[in-house]
């Protein structure tokens, strides 16, 4: 299993950061590698929760189904993740700082890629720091999309 752990201060209020992070339709405005959203269950997502998502990554596009497991409104969420071949993930959220601002955003990506120790060797040779550095860009994103309101 491997772990990207990501975090940025963004000068917004923690119920604008929440809003975002947790519509499915706002995916395409901050996330870097989003590609297409499918089927979502709800608007509002709560635990339960289902969406379809389309990723690309180092010239290949894949698809994952989301599910939401854990959440508490405005500071935590916690969704899982099937994808191809039978790789998993499991994604947090986690807000945090004052309601007014300025909000900490901590994102928490563990993947697995199927073939155990050797997969997971091979997806560090293949994908390297782009895990990473793709969540690095999609939280500048995120915080340009919060502060400008």
């Amino acid at each position: 299993m491997s772990t990207v752990h990501v975090k940025i201060d963004i000068h917004a209020p923690v119920r604008r950061v929440w809003d975002i992070v947790m519509d499915p339709y706002q995916l395409e405005d901050w996330v870097t590698i989003h590609r297409s959203l499918g089927e979502v269950s709800s608007r509002r997502m709560t635990k339960g929760s289902t969406m379809g998502q389309t990723l690309h990554m180092r010239g290949v596009s894949f698809h994952v189904h989301w599910m939401l497991v854990d959440v508490k409104v405005p500071s935590h969420a916690e969704w899982v993740g099937r994808g191809p071949a039978g790789s998993r993930a499991r994604i947090r959220y986690e807000l945090s700082g004052d309601p007014e601002g300025p909000t900490r955003f901590e994102y928490i990506n563990e993947f697995a890629v199927p073939g155990g120790k050797l997969g997971t060797v091979a997806s560090r040779v293949i994908v390297g720091g782009a895990s990473e550095r793709e969540a690095k860009s999609s939280l500048a994103r995120l915080k340009a999309l919060a502060e400008r309101g």
